[in-house]
């Protein structure tokens, strides 16, 4: 049986909400999926096994209400977590930062001593630049509803195939 799990996200026009709860849907354990304009940072401590989901806005901008959970979760020892982070993005728009927000979260936890699952491959996706590619990978799953959504579903179960078998 899998240990605690959550799903924190931060959405704007919904997207990424529905995205989470279609991950969430996925996953038969009960996870739960907290909107984190309506909870603290420090409730990530009582998870094992955590995903994060963000959206990128404007030219590489963090969703609005991560802007002010992630500098506290920044603080935070991750060193007993299992996590994993999804980003939406607009990679016709923004080709040059597309799920930048993806790669901002990572930023502001890879060195709280989580482990951090799930990093894709940037094949089969269009864009120039990401702030979420580390090593050649994706550092989590990049989404882009507004362009590629007949992918979602698809890219969702590939990258489950990944993460779940490395959650405790």
């Amino acid at each position: 049986m899998m240990e605690k799990s959550a799903i924190f996200y931060g959405s704007n026009g919904g997207a990424t909400e529905t995205v989470a709860k279609k991950i969430a849907k996925r996953i038969t354990n009960g996870i739960e999926v907290l909107d984190v304009a309506d909870v603290a940072a420090v409730d990530v401590t009582k998870y094992t096994n955590i995903i994060f989901g963000t959206s990128t806005w404007g030219v590489g901008d963090l969703q609005d209400d991560w802007e002010g959970f992630l500098p506290d979760l920044a603080k935070i020892d991750l060193s007993d977590k299992t996590i994993a982070i999804f980003g939406l993005g607009d990679s016709d728009s923004y080709p040059d930062s597309f799920v930048d927000g993806m790669g901002t979260i990572y930023e502001g936890i890879k060195d709280r001593g989580g482990r951090i699952v799930g990093q894709v491959e940037p094949d089969g996706y269009k864009f120039d630049d990401s702030k979420a590619v580390y090593n050649g990978k994706f550092v989590g799953l990049p989404l882009d509803e507004d362009n590629e959504s007949d992918q979602t579903d698809k890219r969702i179960e590939a990258w489950l195939q990944l993460i779940l078998p490395e959650f405790k």
